[in-house]
C-alpha cells in the first residue's frame, strides 16, 4: 500500500496532464470520428504501459469504436472486469464553452467527470502495478464501451459477454460526493409519435388532423404514470412538431425517459405506455423504444463487495460511503447476470452533462489507491 501511495503522489501531475490530453478529444456519441480517436489515444498510452497487453478495438457503424484491453492474463483465475465508456453527451465544439483547464483545486472540461478521468485512472493502476513490478492476483479486463451515453445498444453484447467470464466488476463511473454506488435505476426509453393530416391554418383548418393537439393529451396521461414512492419517474423530456405557423402540423413525437428500481414496475410502465390510444380517429399513434438496462439492485454481493472497498479505503483513512443513485450505467447489465458489482469508484467531482463539470485534482490519487488496492486484495 505504502508503494502505491508513492507512485500515485509522484505521478500526480503527470496524470493530471494525461487527463486533460484526453477531455480535449472530443467524442460525443455516434461520433466515429471522434471515438477512434480516442481509441487511439488510449492504444498509444496502454502501448507505453506495456507491449505485453492484449489491445482490441471493435469497430461498430453508427458508433465508433469499443475498446478491450486485457492485462496479466492468466487461465487459473477468472478475470476482474473494468468497466467504463469513453464517449459523452457533449457535441463537438462545446469545449469552447466549458475549456479544458484547472482552476482552485478542479479540473474542468467536457467529460472531464464523465468520466474520462476515470480511463485514465484506470490506465494508471496498469501501470503502477507494471512498474512497480506487483502481479495482481487475478487478470484483469479493461473494457470501454463507445455508446454508453445512448443506451449502450451496440455495446451491451460486449458487456455481457465479458461479464460473464469476470469474477466482479468494478465500474468506473464518476463518483456520487465521493460515495460508490450500490443501487442503481432501471432505464427505459420511448418515443411517442402522432400522425395527423396537414390543412391550411387559415382557409380550411376544419380538413386538418393536428398531430400536436393530439399528442398533448397523452403527455398528460404519461405523468400521471409517476411513483415516486416506489422511486418509478415517468418524464417527457424533448418534443417537436409542425412545419411552419399557418400549417395545421401533420407530426409531432416526444421522447419519454422512464426509471425504476424493480422489473415489476418496469413492466407496469411499458405496458402503460403502450396502451396509449388516440382521441381523434384521424390521428394515428406510433410508439418506439423499450426498457433499456434492468435495475442495478442492493444485493448482498454487491454489500459485500462495498464492505471489502470500505475496509480498502479504511487503511489508508479514505473514508468511503455508498449511495443508491437513478442514473444508469452499463453496470446494471452486469449486475442482471448476477456479477457482483460496485459501481461508482470514479474520481469525485460534479456537473455531469453540463458546462460545469470538472473533479477533484486531489482525488486523484486515493482514488487511484482505493482501486489498485481493491485490485491487490481480491
Amino acid at each position: 500500500m505504502d508503494k502505491f501511495l508513492e507512485f500515485f503522489q509522484d505521478k500526480h501531475e503527470r496524470i493530471v496532464r494525461r487527463i486533460q490530453q484526453i477531455v480535449e478529444i472530443e467524442s460525443p456519441s455516434r461520433d466515429e470520428a471522434g471515438s477512434r480517436m480516442v481509441a487511439t489515444w488510449l492504444t498509444d498510452e496502454t502501448r507505453k504501459i506495456s507491449e505485453n497487453f492484449r489491445i482490441e478495438r471493435i469497430l461498430t457503424e453508427g458508433y465508433g469504436e469499443h475498446l478491450i484491453i486485457r492485462a496479466f492474463e492468466t487461465s487459473a483465475q477468472k478475470p476482474i472486469l473494468l468497466l467504463g465508456h469513453t464517449d459523452t453527451v457533449h457535441p463537438r465544439g462545446t469545449k469552447e464553452k466549458n475549456p479544458t483547464r484547472i482552476e482552485e483545486g478542479r479540473l474542468y472540461g467536457c467529460g472531464s467527470f464523465d468520466m474520462k478521468a476515470n480511463i485514465v485512472l484506470m490506465l494508471e493502476v496498469l501501470r503502477a502495478f507494471t512498474e512497480l513490478d506487483i502481479k495482481p492476483p487475478r487478470p484483469l479486463t479493461i473494457l470501454l464501451s463507445c455508446d454508453e451515453e445512448i443506451g449502450s445498444y451496440s455495446g451491451k453484447e460486449i458487456v455481457e459477454r465479458e461479464a460473464a467470464q469476470a469474477e466482479f466488476c468494478l465500474v468506473c463511473e464518476p463518483s456520487a460526493n465521493g460515495n460508490v454506488k450500490t443501487g442503481r435505476k432501471g432505464t427505459g426509453m420511448f418515443t411517442l409519435k402522432t400522425h395527423g393530416i396537414p390543412a391550411h391554418a387559415g382557409l380550411e383548418p376544419e380538413k386538418g388532423a393536428s398531430a400536436i393537439l393530439e399528442i398533448a393529451q397523452p403527455i398528460q396521461t404519461i405523468h400521471t404514470r409517476n411513483n415516486l414512492a416506489k422511486g418509478t419517474t415517468v418524464n417527457v423530456c424533448t418534443i417537436a412538431g409542425g412545419t411552419t405557423s399557418n400549417v395545421i402540423p401533420a407530426e409531432a413525437e416526444c421522447e419519454i425517459d422512464v426509471r425504476f428500481t424493480s422489473m415489476k414496475e418496469a413492466i407496469r410502465i411499458e405496458n402503460s405506455i403502450r396502451a396509449l390510444r388516440s382521441t381523434d380517429e384521424r390521428v394515428s399513434l406510433e410508439i418506439v423504444g423499450e426498457i433499456n438496462r434492468p435495475p442495478m439492485e442492493r444485493s448482498r454481493a454487491v454489500v459485500k463487495l462495498y464492505e471489502k472497498a470500505r475496509k480498502v479505503a479504511a487503511e489508508f483513512d479514505y473514508e468511503l460511503g455508498e449511495t443508491q443513485v437513478g442514473g444508469a450505467s452499463d453496470g446494471n447489465f452486469v449486475a442482471a447476470l448476477g456479477i457482483p458489482v460496485l459501481d461508482g469508484l470514479g474520481v469525485s467531482g460534479a456537473g455531469a452533462h453540463t458546462l460545469e463539470e470538472f473533479i477533484f485534482v486531489d482525488d486523484i490519487p486515493k482514488r487511484a489507491m482505493l482501486l489498485a488496492n481493491l485490485i491487490l486484495q481480491s
